[in-house]
């Protein structure tokens, strides 16, 4: 199955360049090959997962030339599940955009451009996942960043390009910093490559380690948005259109964590910073949840909560045991998944009601009990509700740190507890403005739609009230693919057993070590 592990890397990036040569008017085509190339990226995913499971890390040497000279590629239990769990997800945005025709009448936008810069992105998340060393993750993390510019100002619209230029500055001198840790590393060690520091870095002046581990740390820290380098997200994610806001804030950020577990588990084992990513943890369930409260638009709360919520995966890491990791991983799986459905549902929101702005919506449980229900089920697994997969994922963190037993455990222990009721609050209060209470200003007609009423008045000079439809038409094409995207999120809490099973081995295979080193270094 080595053969495999290139393909979700390759696929999407040779069908871009295909999709370039097809011209705008052919969109059918556009959307044909986009979605074909996700699904065999999807079957060439779930094909990884079942292998490593059974027979330990896939290995593929670019052109047969071994380290550290060569490209290596790696689809471990880790790398595999979140192959599977992102290009499901990535599928699913894809087909919600379809739907929406942002990718086809956006205005001043050309109408090629998005299908080719979203396989792009895909591309670079694979490869972020699968690099086998620090230059290849640095190159994947840039093609990412690339593809998602393009995509954070399609339309060009005074908002996005400001909020565009935000995460352009953030992102590149979170890159000058990555590429300042890459350079540590190798002057330090001699090589890039993962399985050799893991042999190499116990020997090093713990001062250099030091040094390596914070730059890599702190790049990886901004990628994921924690406190206190999360400010750049609130601003800039809403901006954008609903899939590409859904895809970046479920995935995006993800991929920082999953940066700082492979580091962490492979690199500088010992959990010499464990106090330091507990305090930012703390920090960013805080913050991240008090600045959510504080939100009446939807997007710029789901943004806060997002912030918050990657205190949790933090936690899990910074608690270094096998029981902390596996719980960090299960919560990562589940909050790619809830908070890509979560914006998604937003974006049906906007799409029938023009705004995202609490204060200005009301009735919707009436007048599209469908999109209600779309957005409660997900909102609860993120609040922890039992037994969804946010509770699950919760459940397995909290447990990790009641073992661990130190100080810095049981405050996380306690900011977890404040922050998931907090959560609670806050999906509640969109529940009640939004959803449950009647239109502000308005009545409703026969139907459920909401009517907004305006005074306006004759020659007379007599006011009368003026009722003005303000819903529109969802396509069913995005409501189905947000119906997917709940589906797959109530999938881990029906597959909790296999979950948290994988989710444990693989925490014991990063742990160990041994596994990924030796089928790196084989002959």
């Amino acid at each position: 199955m080595n053969h495999l592990v290139p393909l979700p890397v390759v696929l999407p990036l040779a069908v871009c360049g295909l999709s370039l040569f097809v011209g705008p008017r052919l969109r059918w085509l556009h959307r044909l090959i986009t979605v074909g190339v996700l699904v065999a990226v999807v079957a060439v995913d779930l094909a990884l997962l079942v292998a490593a499971d059974r027979t330990g890390p896939l290995v593929s040497h670019l052109g047969g030339f071994a380290p550290p000279l060569g490209v290596t590629l790696v689809a471990d239990r880790l790398a595999a599940l979140m192959l599977t769990v992102s290009g499901a997800v990535t599928l699913i945005v894809l087909v919600y955009a379809m739907g929406q025709g942002m990718a086809d009448r956006e205005e001043k936008a050309p109408l090629a451009v998005f299908h080719p810069a979203y396989l792009v992105l895909v591309s670079g998340v694979s490869l972020t996942f699968l690099a086998g060393d620090l230059v290849n993750l640095y190159v994947g993390f840039e093609i990412m960043l690339m593809a998602s510019f393009v995509l954070l100002t399609v339309g060009a619209t005074e908002p996005r390009v400001r909020a565009g230029s935000t995460y352009v500055v953030v992102s590149l001198v979170s890159s000058l910093v990555f590429l300042a840790g890459v350079a540590v590393t190798y002057a330090a060690a001699g090589t890039v490559n993962f399985a050799q520091l893991a042999e190499r870095f116990g020997a090093l002046p713990l001062g250099v380690r030091s040094l390596a581990e914070v730059l890599l740390l702190t790049v990886f820290g901004v990628k994921a948005a924690a406190f206190p380098v999360s400010a750049w997200l609130p601003d800039s994610y809403p901006t954008a259109p609903a899939p590409v806001t859904a895809v970046f804030a479920g995935l995006l950020t993800k991929v920082g964590v999953y940066s700082m577990i492979r580091t962490e588990t492979l690199l500088f084992p010992g959990n010499r910073l464990s106090s330091v990513l507990m305090a930012v943890a703390f920090a960013s369930m805080v913050v991240g949840i008090l600045g959510a409260v504080a939100q009446t638009d939807l997007k710029r709360l789901l943004s806060f909560t997002l912030v918050s919520h990657i205190g949790f995966m933090l936690f899990g890491i910074a608690l270094g045991s096998r029981q902390g990791v596996g719980g960090a991983i299960v919560y990562t799986a589940h909050h790619i998944t809830v908070q890509t459905t979560l914006f998604l549902a937003a974006g049906l929101l906007e799409k029938r009601y023009g705004t995202t702005e609490l204060t200005r919506l009301g009735g919707v449980a009436r007048g599209a009990p469908l999109l209600a229900v779309l957005w409660f089920v997900p909102a609860m697994s993120l609040a922890g509700i039992p037994p969804l997969s946010g509770f699950l994922g919760k459940l397995g963190l909290m447990r990790a740190g009641a073992a661990d037993g130190g100080a810095w455990a049981y405050l996380l222990l306690g900011a977890a507890a404040v922050t998931s009721l907090l959560t609670l609050y806050v999906v509640v209060k969109v529940w009640n403005l939004a959803f449950w209470r009647a239109a502000p200003n308005a009545s409703a007609s026969p139907e459920g739609d909401v009517l907004e009423e305006n005074d306006d008045s004759d020659d007379s000079g007599a006011a009368g009230a003026v009722c003005v439809r303000t819903t529109t038409r969802v396509p069913r094409v995005m409501t189905a693919a947000t119906a997917a995207a709940v589906a797959l999120g109530l999938s881990y809490t029906v597959l909790a057993t296999p979950l948290t099973g994988l989710a444990d081995r693989s925490a014991a295979e990063l742990l160990a070590r041994t596994p990924y080193v030796e089928a790196v270094l084989a002959p």
